[in-house]
């Protein structure tokens, strides 16, 4: 795959998007919001499903363009179905063109969810993972994943996918499940391909962007990248091309400086585990055997 020229990419340089739905999760600030803001300023019509309406609400309040608040909690796997059940029936309902999952945390202490699930695992992966393959009959263009460069530095162990047998690390937690992040669009693309459909499957690294979510993290690691980080406006350049610039099933879009960490978006690679078709197709049986174990 050749790589693309992007360096003068902003988000100026987004396509009409008017009479297009986009659905973001975790959109009430930082990253989502920012890539929320700027879809809906380029003409579409923006979902935001987030845990507090309100705190959103207030978020878009002044800002141009059509949103739609609406209560979703991926770290909770009934809160996940409830969204995607309704929306069949609701008049909000209709074709979601591009899916974003950015929901996230990362480097949390342990801690288990209401269905007693990992909460980083269920965060960043499980609960997307869920919510996508419920919408997918919806969605008609693509499916963007929000990752992360540290993903390269980790593993899946298939047999404590949901850390129940392991030391919990914060750090390693959320390596592991940006790596299953990885791995779930390399199996959704494949599947994507082999049924003949149009929709694409594509990743997004900010690289290391100046958020409360990494601001929150208990990790030397950030500390140490202060000065490779991209401030949250350019770190939301990579969602945004991602979403609507024409690029391959399974594109992995990612800043252009070194180390994946800075700079403007352009096509890159994952990590080499990140690469895996057979353990891609393991995880996803793993995945969905685990959030099948929970009660409807």
């Amino acid at each position: 795959m050749t790589r693309c020229t992007t360096a003068s990419w902003t988000a100026n340089d987004l396509p009409e998007m008017t009479g297009r739905t986009v659905v973001i999760t975790g959109a009430g600030r930082g990253l989502g919001l920012i890539t929320a803001r700027e879809l809906a300023r380029a003409g579409a019509r923006v979902v935001l499903g987030v845990r507090d309406t309100d705190k959103a609400r207030r978020a878009v309040a002044d800002l141009p363009g059509t949103f739609d608040i609406r209560p979703l909690d991926v770290s909770d796997l009934t809160s996940v179905r409830a969204f995607a059940a309704s929306w069949s029936g609701a008049s909000w309902s209709g074709d979601i063109d591009i899916l974003i999952n950015n929901a996230g945390v990362m480097d949390i202490p342990a801690a288990r969810t209401a269905d007693g699930l990992d909460l980083q695992t269920t965060t960043n992966h499980t609960g997307p993972f869920l919510l996508t393959t419920l919408l997918l009959e919806h969605i008609t263009d693509r499916v963007v994943h929000v990752t992360s460069e540290l993903h390269k530095q980790s593993r899946i162990d298939l047999t404590d996918l949901d850390w129940r047998t392991r030391k919990h690390n914060g750090m390693r937690a959320y390596q592991a499940s940006k790596l299953a992040v990885v791995l779930f669009s390399l199996e959704l693309q494949r599947r994507l391909t082999a049924a003949g459909s149009p929709v694409r499957s594509v990743l997004a690294s900010p690289g290391i962007a100046r958020t409360a979510l990494a601001s929150h993290s208990r990790s030397n690691v950030i500390n140490r990248l202060t000065f490779l980080t991209n401030d949250p406006e350019r770190g939301a350049l990579s969602l945004l091309y991602a979403a609507t610039q024409d690029v391959p099933g399974n594109s992995y879009i990612g800043p252009d400086g070194p180390g994946g960490f800075r700079g403007s978006p352009t096509i890159r690679r994952p990590g080499k585990a990140g690469l895996d078709p057979a353990m891609a197709g393991r995880l996803w049986d793993a995945t969905a055997e685990l959030v099948g174990t929970v009660a409807r």
